[in-house]
């Protein structure tokens, strides 16, 4: 190598080497201004979370000093989807698999408004065709794991709370029977409570 093409390879490892210099440095830079951005952002935090409080945003929230729902109960890994879906009334948008389950959680009380068993098992039976159709698709998204509901036992289920909402009704008819005022004594009660005796009736 003669001396010129010495001196032109010392020549760019020498630029080689200040330029690595130069990005270190710029790349020390730019970590010391980001880590100043992200503590000044979280003073910044900090700053509105303590005029909320002085505010009182956070005073009488809902549910505040009182025991979390549902704590106590087994764990439902879609307790969130559930509280999300009642919550805002959400209809018509959810995939099959998480519709299926909001469907199964209300079939109980959409069945008690049938009128006839027929109604029942119709409902039933359509219920559980979704759910073979939806398993039987592959259209991503989570899985269905809504279960089958048998057709017989949900009948005899719903006559057994249909029995039950008919003795309630009957025993508060007949309440309300027992308590009715007879011979027209609420009447009299009534003319008393104003003040009307029979002699000023008399004499009116």
């Amino acid at each position: 190598m003669s001396a010129r093409d010495r001196k032109l390879h010392e020549y760019r490892l020498r630029l080689d080497s200040e330029a690595a210099s130069a990005e270190d440095a710029d790349e020390s830079v730019d970590d010391t201004a980001r880590h100043a951005r992200m503590a000044q952002q979280a003073r910044w935090v900090d700053l509105q979370i303590q005029q909320a409080i002085r505010r009182g945003d956070f005073d009488n929230l809902p549910g505040a000093g009182k025991p979390i729902p549902g704590i106590d109960g087994p764990h439902d890994p879609d307790w969130w989807l559930k509280s999300l879906v009642e919550r805002e009334r959400i209809t018509g948008v959810l995939p099959p698999a998480l519709a299926l389950r909001t469907e199964d959680m209300r079939l109980d009380d959409e069945l008690d408004r049938e009128t006839t068993a027929e109604g029942v098992r119709r409902r039933v039976e359509d219920f559980n065709a979704r759910i073979v159709d939806a398993r039987r698709q592959l259209q991503g998204g989570p899985p269905v794991i809504t279960p089958l509901r048998d057709v017989d036992h949900e009948v005899e289920a719903w006559e057994h709370r249909r029995f039950e909402r008919i003795a309630r009704q009957r025993t508060v008819l007949e309440r309300r029977d027992r308590e009715r005022p007879k011979d027209g004594s609420r009447l009299r009660r009534l003319l008393t409570r104003l003040g009307v005796t029979r002699s000023m009736r008399l004499e009116g």
